[in-house]
C-alpha cells in the first residue's frame, strides 16, 4: 500500500476523450491519457484491501467478481506509486498476456469490484493497466521471451483472436512447436476485424504479433481450416501433437420477421470488418455497406451495436438510432445488493455520446422497402414480458438496419461438423473446464468457441488455462500458471 491515506485525499481522475467534432472526423483512438504524476496520485488510491475483490476469485461462474485474468491489482498499484515501473510490467504480464487490449476494450469489472466503487470511486485500474503496458513498449522491456528448451511437441491452433493468441504464446514459451492458423489475413479476430480503430489502433496487435513470431509461434494467414477450399482439419489430426479449436463465436442471431430479405439489412459484422479493413488497407472483398447519407437503425443495445453507432457516425450517417428490446436499467445499481459483483445499471458508452438516440424497451415488428431496399420499420413498445403495448406502435426511417444482436454459438458447418466434435446444448463445443478437451482425443477447445459470447479478457483467461492443459497432456506436467 503505496500511501495509506491516499484514498482519503485523492479523488478519482480518469481519462478523458477529445471532442467529438474532433474524434467524428477520423478512426484513431481520441483519449487522452493521463500525466505520468496523475497516475501517480491515482495508483495512491489503492486500499491494499483485506479482501482485494479486484483479484477476481479463481472461479470461472458467469457473474464471478473482479478479474478474470486475476491480475495481481494492489501490487502494481504500489509499484506504481513508487515510481518502479518496469516491475509493474512484470507483475501485469505475469497474469495476463495482453493487457494493452484490456487496458482499451474490457469493461474493467475490477473497477466495479473495487471497495472504493461502494461510494461510486473506484480506483482507476483499467487506465494504469494500459499506461503500464504502453510504457513498457515504448521504453522497449517487452521483448521476445523463447523458451531455453524445445519438447519437441507440435500443437495447432485454430484461430488468431484473443484466446487462440494467448493460448499460443504460453505454448510456445513452454517450448512446443505452436502453428496458428487464421483463416483472415492478419492476426486479431475479432480485435481486428470487429472493435473499430478508434478504440484501438491495430498497430496495438501488431506489436504484439512481432513478439510471438520472435518467441517462435508460427502464423499461417488466410488458411480457412475446415473450410471450402480450405485446409482439410482432419489433417491437422495427423501433423500435430494437439489442436487447440479457438474460433470464436461467429453466428450472428438473426430476426426472422417480414421485410428481413429487403436489401439494406445486414449483421453487424458484415458491417464492421468492413470499414476496418478500409482502414487497414484491406480489400474489402464484399459490396460496400455504407452509412453516409443514411438514416441508420442499430437494433442491439450491447458493444457491438456502440461499435456500429460510432462506425456510422463517422461514415457521415444522417441520424443513428438504437433499439434495445430490454427495458432501461437504473440509472444507479443499489450497492448493497450487487457489490461487488457487476451492476446492471446504465451506461452511456462513448460512441452513444455522439449523437445516437437509444429507445428500449423496443420490438420491431416489420420493414418496410421501396424498390426492393428498406426504409422503414415499424416498431412497437414491450412491456417486462416483451410483449407489445396496444396504441405503442411507430414507424422509424431506416436506409440501413444493423442486427447487433449478439452471436448464438460457433460456426458449425465446415471446421466443427467435419471433425465431429460433440457440442453443448447452446451450440457450443463441448470441453470441460478441468482439462478443456474436447470429445476428440487430442483436441481441445478454448475462448468463446467454448463458452459462447464473452469478453476480451475471459478469452484471454480462457487460452491460458487451455494452454496449461495442452502442456499437461503434452509432458505429463506442466509449470505454465493456472
Amino acid at each position: 500500500m503505496g500511501k495509506v491515506t491516499g484514498f482519503l485525499e485523492i479523488e478519482r481522475h480518469d481519462r478523458k476523450y477529445a471532442p467529438v467534432a474532433e474524434r467524428l472526423k477520423h478512426f484513431q483512438e481520441f483519449v487522452v491519457p493521463l500525466s505520468e504524476k496523475e497516475l501517480r496520485d491515482q495508483a495512491a488510491r489503492c486500499m491494499n484491501c483485506g479482501i482485494p475483490y479486484c483479484h477476481g476469485t479463481g472461479s470461472a461462474a458467469p457473474g464471478t467478481p473482479g478479474c478474470p485474468v486475476n491480475n495481481q491489482i494492489p501490487d502494481w498499484n504500489d509499484l506504481i506509486y513508487n515510481g518502479n515501473w518496469e516491475e509493474a510490467s512484470r507483475n501485469l504480464h505475469s497474469t495476463n498476456n495482453f493487457p494493452e487490449f484490456t487496458g482499451r476494450i474490457c469493461p474493467a469489472p475490477c473497477e466495479a469490484s473495487c471497495t472504493l466503487n461502494i461510494d461510486d470511486n473506484p480506483v482507476t485500474i483499467k487506465t494504469i493497466e494500459c499506461a503500464i503496458v504502453d510504457k513498457a513498449f515504448e521504453q522497449g522491456w517487452i521483448k521476445p521471451e523463447p523458451a531455453a528448451v524445445k519438447t519437441g511437441k507440435k500443437v495447432a491452433i485454430v484461430g488468431a483472436g484473443p484466446a487462440g493468441l494467448a493460448a499460443a504464446q504460453q505454448l510456445a514459451r513452454a517450448g512446443h512447436d505452436v502453428h496458428v492458423y487464421e483463416k483472415n489475413a492478419k492476426a486479431g479476430g475479432l480485435l481486428r476485424y470487429g472493435i473499430p480503430d478508434f478504440k484501438m489502433e491495430k498497430g496495438i496487435i501488431d506489436r504484439r504479433i512481432g513478439q510471438m513470431e520472435g518467441e517462435g509461434v508460427t502464423f499461417h494467414y488466410g488458411v480457412h481450416v475446415g473450410g471450402k477450399d480450405g485446409l482439410d482439419a482432419k489433417t491437422l489430426l495427423k501433423d500435430y501433437d494437439a489442436v487447440a479449436l479457438t474460433g470464436g463465436a461467429e453466428a450472428p442471431r438473426d430476426l426472422p420477421i417480414p421485410g428481413r430479405d429487403l436489401t439494406g439489412i445486414h449483421y453487424a459484422m458484415d458491417f464492421l470488418p468492413q470499414q476496418n479493413r478500409r482502414v487497414g488497407n484491406e480489400p474489402v472483398n464484399a459490396t460496400d455497406i455504407l452509412a453516409g447519407g443514411k438514416h441508420v437503425v442499430v437494433i442491439g443495445g450491447g458493444d457491438t451495436g456502440s461499435d456500429c453507432i460510432g462506425t456510422s457516425l463517422r461514415q457521415g450517417a444522417l441520424s443513428v438510432t438504437q433499439l434495445e428490446i430490454m427495458p432501461a436499467p437504473p440509472e444507479r445499481e443499489n450497492k448493497e445488493l450487487t457489490w461487488p459483483n457487476w451492476p446492471l445499471k446504465m451506461r452511456t458508452s462513448s460512441s452513444q455520446a455522439e449523437g445516437a438516440v437509444r429507445e428500449f424497451a423496443v420490438l420491431t415488428q416489420k420493414f418496410e422497402g421501396e424498390n426492393g431496399a428498406v426504409k422503414k420499420m415499424h416498431c412497437v413498445r414491450v412491456d417486462a414480458q416483451f410483449k407489445p403495448i396496444p396504441g405503442t406502435e411507430f414507424v422509424l426511417d431506416a436506409d440501413l438496419v444493423l442486427l447487433a444482436m449478439g452471436f448464438v454459438h460457433p460456426v458449425h458447418e465446415g471446421l466443427l461438423k467435419s471433425l465431429g466434435v460433440d457440442l453443448d446444448p447452446r451450440g457450443n463445443v463441448k470441453a470441460n473446464l478441468t482439462d478443456y478437451q474436447t470429445s476428440l482425443p487430442k483436441v481441445f477447445s478454448a475462448g468463446d468457441m467454448r463458452r459462447g459470447q464473452s469478453l476480451v479478457v475471459w478469452a484471454i483467461r480462457e487460452g491460458r488455462l487451455c494452454a496449461q492443459a495442452v502442456d499437461k497432456f503434452l509432458m505429463g506436467k506442466t509449470e505454465l500458471p493456472r
